[in-house]
């Protein structure tokens, strides 16, 4: 049985399998892949130390860090199933292991939102995509729509009018992001605004054609012909592995006091899956951080 297990890779996870292993706690990192949503991500201008860096750079940095100690990595496996025990936890992964740990921490992070309209599962991945910089340059000199009015959405709106013939910017609405890159979209000449407008229906046979779209003020549908869609509508909390278990909030993020602690004892919580405000990657990393003393406070009372 190890002492601790920590489930997921992303900024939260990683800093905390730092801080595991500088406390010289038995520790496995479980995850599908290392990086998290800031492989998504172009530039960061906000991680203290560095006042521009890609996603994957800072990611792979981390990476790189974690590297330096000795303790077990499980890459490639998702996990499926969490249980208490006698002694402590049971965690099954995706290919049929088993793990058990005194403690566990869930760093499981966030999964981008789907729309729901019609058309949109059938053409995911046929023009449909939830990611602007691993997809975009796939869609030079065509015409694309992004969807949502957050920061991702603006994000994704200023990668892509610098490649795209036009870009359409749909929002339910008003824009919500930064200031600075609202500014910065709308001074783009190749992009157009549509503000209070709901997406209502994808077309297409083989490869997305067009986007059908309907303006809330006064219900008329426009149907906007492109060839690719970035859905960017926020993210949905990957908390199924403790409901049930442990207590979610109305969106599903996992509830923690401010000590990263869930309502089970020896179970706690790091990064965008829980209810802490402010989903950043300095805030994440600085939970992990947390969530490991705790754990190692947690185990030395044992």
């Amino acid at each position: 049985m190890h002492e601790l297990i920590i489930i997921g890779a992303g900024p939260a996870g990683m800093t905390a399998a730092v801080y595991a292993a500088r406390k010289r706690i038995d520790t496995l990192l479980l995850s599908k892949e290392l990086g998290g949503q800031p492989l998504t991500t172009t530039g960061i201008e906000n991680y203290m130390g560095y006042q521009y860096i890609e996603g994957p750079e800072l990611m792979q940095k981390f990476e790189e860090q974690v590297a330096q100690f000795p303790l077990e990595q499980r890459m490639g496996q998702g996990v499926v199933a969490l249980s208490r025990l006698d002694a402590g936890f049971e965690v099954r992964a995706d290919q049929g292991e088993s793990y058990q740990g005194k403690a566990v921490i869930i760093a499981t992070g966030k999964r981008p939102r789907p729309l729901n309209v019609p058309g949109e599962e059938g053409l995911r991945g046929r023009g449909v995509t939830y990611c602007a910089i691993c997809d975009g340059p796939l869609f030079a000199s065509m015409k694309v729509a992004v969807i949502g009015g957050g920061n991702s959405a603006l994000e994704a709106a200023d990668d892509m009018v610098k490649i795209a013939e036009h870009v359409y910017l749909v929002s339910l609405t008003p824009l919500t992001g930064d200031q600075i890159l609202t500014d910065r979209v709308r001074d783009a000449s190749n992009l157009s605004l549509f503000l209070e407008h709901e997406v209502v229906e994808i077309d297409g046979s083989s490869r997305v054609e067009a986007i059908k779209i309907r303006d809330l003020k006064t219900g008329e549908v426009k149907r906007l012909e492109v060839g690719g869609i970035f859905v960017e509508i926020g993210l949905i909390p990957n908390s199924e592995l403790v409901n049930g278990l442990a207590h979610l909030n109305s969106i599903g993020e996992i509830e923690v006091n401010c000590a990263n602690e869930t309502n089970i004892p020896g179970l706690f919580a790091a990064g965008d899956v829980t209810n802490v405000p402010e989903k950043q990657i300095v805030v994440a990393a600085g939970e992990g951080a947390k969530a490991a003393l705790r754990a190692h406070r947690y185990l030395q009372r044992l």
